[in-house]
């Protein structure tokens, strides 16, 4: 179960390539404001285009290969997993549902007796 972790420092160019996508992604959303006076879909287009120019510098990057790698590997986690059959699924639902019918009529009586015992303590209550 103990597998080596692999942990890759960023270099100086993963470093600025990150901050150029920073600055690609503020662009986009200062495009959006400071072209005002363009049709709606060309202000929406110059932000998706930062965020697209942005999603590819990073790509290409440490923090990229970082990326993948962990989508890689969560789809081998994901096939480890033993999903439950349907008469399982059905088993534990009907569980699930007498466990909430059973607290909420418990909570209900614990609801009872304690106003009860306000209003006898106290002469006050409805």
């Amino acid at each position: 179960m103990t597998e080596d972790i692999k942990v890759q420092a960023a270099g100086a160019t993963d470093k600025a390539k990150l901050w150029v996508a920073i600055l690609l992604v503020l662009a986009g959303v200062a495009g959006f404001y400071l072209l005002s006076n363009q049709n709606v879909w060309f202000r929406w287009g110059v932000v998706v285009a930062g965020l697209l120019l942005a999603a590819a510098l990073i790509a290409f990057s440490s923090y990229g290969t970082g990326l993948k790698q962990f989508f890689v590997d969560s789809r081998v986690e994901l096939r480890k997993i033993v999903w439950p059959n349907r008469n399982e699924t059905g088993m534990t639902t009907l569980v699930v549902f007498g466990f909430v019918l059973v607290s909420g009529v418990f909570f209900w009586l614990l609801d009872l007796v304690l106003a009860w015992a306000t209003r006898a303590l106290t002469g006050q209550g409805g």
